[in-house]
């Protein structure tokens, strides 16, 4: 009985001594929860854990602390990431790795080079346009695009500048010296017939002689004498000189030159090329007068241009067309010109010429209005606004509101339901604030109203 009873007693010590060991082992592969440094396997199948450093007991790997199996597989992570990320790999197997650019080994393809998960992808403008749910809520009025026929005016602005049809040129026939100038400053005016220089001139003096020998000794030859007087007077001497020199039997030492033109003395550009409309020469002209550079004493040559005569009472507007208007405009169509220097004395004309090319460094087409500048006496070089008449055209149009531009493109929000969507349409001329719509629209699709407020008023909008 009493070894019965031993046997019992002995029989529960030695399981409670094998429950004790069990969980004492098992507690080695369970973290604990103090502070002490734990270490474990690199390897996470192992699964075995240490308060100690040293050697796993399954795959013999050093032990590392745990803080730092976690750093350690962030940085193979990240390596592995990075491995991925560079280099280059076939678009149809992407198995193929490569560090080089070359041939797929499977079908020959050219290896491509692997993009960033952080790069950026293209963006087109169709995808700009839409917002992230292609659509806007918002309560805004809306318009319909209408046909109908419109008077087209368009304004345009230029300068008023010189008639070149009436300018002229003085002109001497002879050379010789300058005795008297009875000119002596730009823009001086002066009538025509009117004296502008006393030449001294060496062959019209021997002319002159000539006619007088023929006069005093052979009167009868009226062939040579005749001759005599033709080329005097194609040298530039006047009737009345000529005759005064027959009369008293002396020759004139000087010959007198006129004008033949009524308007403002210019010096003549290199003494030969008169001042276009609208050149720099003739806008810087306006800026200064001064003397001019002719003086007596000074020798001209057979032919030389002295002078050019402008008359400001003959005047023309040019004005600058837009490219985008020129193919609207043409000659004959009515124009409202409004002078800068006095706005109640704008007047109507009409379009006389458009110059067939654009000038150099300008984008816009010159076009030129004749007229009368006697009645309304306008300063040369004065700005001037023009509007111009091009008639009636028909066409479907939207407020200028209405359209919004993105630049060389343009986009109405179209409703649709309860809220807008952004779409681009091709446009024409914009006239009295509307604007014509060629394509990308129905009559009867609603557009908002004011496109821009869509854009920017965001406290009115809401997207689904």
């Amino acid at each position: 009985m009493y070894s019965m009873k031993k046997f019992k007693i002995n029989s529960w010590l030695f399981v409670l001594t094998m429950t004790v060991c069990f969980f004492a082992c098992n507690n080695k592969k369970i973290q604990p929860q103090g502070k002490a440094a734990l270490y474990t396997c690199p390897m996470p199948a192992d699964s075995f854990f240490s308060d100690k450093p040293g050697k796993c007991p399954k795959c013999g790997m050093e032990l590392i602390k745990v803080n730092d199996k976690a750093a350690h597989a962030d940085q193979e992570n990240a390596a592995l990431s990075k491995k991925e990320m560079t280099g280059y790999t076939c678009p149809m197997h992407p198995q193929i790795h490569s560090d080089i650019t070359g041939t797929c080994s499977i079908c020959g393809m050219q290896l491509e080079k692997i993009k960033s998960s952080t790069e950026p992808n293209a963006v087109s403008m169709e995808a700009l346009l839409k917002p992230a749910n292609e659509q806007v809520v918002a309560s805004v009025p809306m318009v319909h695009m209408v046909d109908r026929e419109e008077d087209i005016e368009m304004e345009a602005y230029g300068f008023i500048t010189y008639d070149t049809r009436q300018a002229g040129v003085i002109a001497v026939n002879v050379a010789g010296r300058i005795e008297k100038l009875y000119v002596s400053y730009r823009f001086q005016h002066i009538d025509k017939g009117q004296k502008v220089m006393d030449i001294y001139s060496p062959e019209v003096l021997t002319a002159q002689q000539n006619l007088l020998f023929l006069l005093k000794n052979d009167l009868a030859n009226t062939v040579m004498i005749n001759a005599a007087k033709r080329k005097l007077l194609l040298l530039g001497m006047g009737n009345q000189q000529l005759t005064q020199v027959m009369q008293s039997g002396k020759p004139s030492f000087t010959i007198a030159v006129y004008s033949n033109f009524s308007g403002h003395i210019h010096e003549s550009s290199n003494n030969a090329t008169m001042i276009t409309a609208g050149s720099a020469a003739m806008k810087d002209a306006a800026l200064v007068t001064e003397e001019l550079p002719l003086k007596e004493g000074m020798y001209v040559q057979k032919g030389q241009s002295i002078f050019s005569v402008f008359n400001p009472t003959k005047a023309w507007a040019v004005i600058n067309i837009f490219a985008g208007q020129a193919a609207m405009v043409k000659v004959g169509d009515k124009v409202r010109i409004t002078p800068e220097t006095d706005p109640q004395k704008d007047f109507r004309a009409a379009i006389s010429y458009i110059e067939p090319f654009y000038r150099a460094g300008s984008k816009t087409l010159s076009a030129r209005i004749y007229f009368d500048n006697s009645i309304f006496k306008i300063p040369i070089g004065s700005q001037v606004k023009a509007t111009i008449f091009a008639g009636n055209r028909t066409a479907s149009w939207l407020p200028e509101e209405a359209v919004l531009s993105l630049g060389l493109d343009k986009v109405v929000f179209v409703r649709s339901g309860e809220s807008f969507a952004a779409r681009k349409i091709s446009t024409g001329i914009i006239n009295k604030h509307l604007i014509q719509v060629l394509s990308g629209l129905k009559e009867n699709e609603a557009v908002a109203a004011n496109a821009q407020y869509l854009v920017d008023s965001e406290s009115f909008i809401k997207t689904n």
